[in-house]
């Protein structure tokens, strides 16, 4: 997709260096039930915020993609607004119940999709073996998640605590395990019979996969961290994103002629710092509405937004500032969808 170095930087070795720092750094992440602030900044408002605001370059900043998805691109905020105010005035547990499972959904669908794009030139492949592949990406991000789901209450949670409908059943539990590593070990098999019988390795896929499979039980699994499951989870969710974002977002301004300057500014190499900034700085903003009006957690960090606390908010408007504030969060897991779908323009 983009250059090599990239490609393995960026989009693959995210989650191995996060478990390289784990292992470096043990007594940091087992059993932590707080992330400290600057870790806070790093991984939610720099990552895992800011990777949201990334998607405005595929979509509402570029001009193809608007004449292309026109219709989704107006409707997908609109009806997230409406639905997350429905859910709201029912019970604001509801609502983050639903986009936690909203959220893990669009995480496991990623991890597929990249999964895919490095699956694209194994044309000789047998299919049955591309089904091993699917089965074994899903099994990676869903197991983890049963897990979670049949071992009750971890030190961690999604979004808030009991967004997760949680249980704590060890039968439950020793049935996904032992379906979970027979997939595992059936997938193995898989591999080196590819191996041996097309003399090929396709070591970019691999290594997708196994990422996949370490860091989502690591994170979730063996430790019981909030500081381990949001490194693990942010960064190799987060990161590969924006790179892919980025790589794709500049092949398709290279290919229009008509790309203004700042756009062409953007996407030079040197650009990256622009783009960077610019995501950033809407985290930033949507994360200090968020404190100053849903949170106030981190008071020493948005003291920018102290006027904002003058105006007063009544429990009653939570059930309309909440869905609002979280309407780039919602639109971006439904938009993504749409944008990564196989196109016959130039970025695919």
């Amino acid at each position: 997709m983009g250059k090599p170095w990239v490609d393995l930087l960026f989009i693959i070795a995210p989650p191995f260096l996060c478990l390289a720092f784990i292992a470096a750094f043990p007594q940091l992440f087992r059993d932590v039930k707080d992330i400290p602030l600057y870790w806070w900044v790093l991984l939610i408002l720099f990552i895992d915020v800011a990777h949201v605001y990334s998607t405005l370059f595929r979509t509402y900043f570029s001009k193809s993609a608007w004449q292309q998805y026109k219709v989704p691109m107006t409707l997908v905020p609109l009806a997230s607004l409406l639905f997350g105010i429905m859910l709201c005035s029912v019970s604001m547990a509801l609502f983050w119940t639903v986009m936690a499972y909203i959220a893990v959904f669009h995480f496991i669908r990623q991890q597929y999709g990249i999964m895919k794009l490095y699956s694209r030139a194994e044309q000789a492949v047998p299919a049955w073996c591309k089904r091993i592949d699917v089965l074994t990406i899903y099994a990676a991000t869903i197991y983890p998640i049963l897990y979670w789901h049949f071992s009750g209450p971890r030190n961690f949670n999604w979004f808030v605590e009991g967004d997760f409908i949680l249980r704590d059943l060890p039968a439950v539990r020793i049935f996904f395990s032992i379906l979970y590593f027979v997939l595992i070990a059936v997938y193995l098999v898989k591999e080196v019979f590819v191996i041996s019988r097309f003399k090929t390795i396709n070591i970019l896929r691999i290594l997708v996969i196994s990422g996949t499979l370490f860091s989502w039980y690591m994170g979730i699994v063996y430790f019981n961290g909030d500081l381990a499951f949001t490194l693990l989870n942010v960064v190799s969710h987060g990161i590969p994103y924006m790179a892919l974002i980025w790589i794709f977002s500049r092949k398709e301004n290279r290919a229009y002629a008509k790309a203004s300057s700042f756009w062409k500014m953007i996407y030079r190499p040197s650009g990256i710092i622009l783009f960077l900034l610019i995501i950033f700085l809407l985290a930033f903003l949507e994360e200090g509405l968020w404190d100053v009006w849903v949170w106030k957690d981190n008071g020493e960090l948005f003291g920018v937004f102290d006027h904002f606390k003058s105006v007063p908010v009544r429990a009653s408007w939570l059930r309309f500032i909440v869905p609002l504030l979280a309407v780039p969060q919602l639109t971006h897991y439904v938009i993504d969808g749409v944008i990564w779908r196989k196109r016959n323009d130039v970025a695919s």
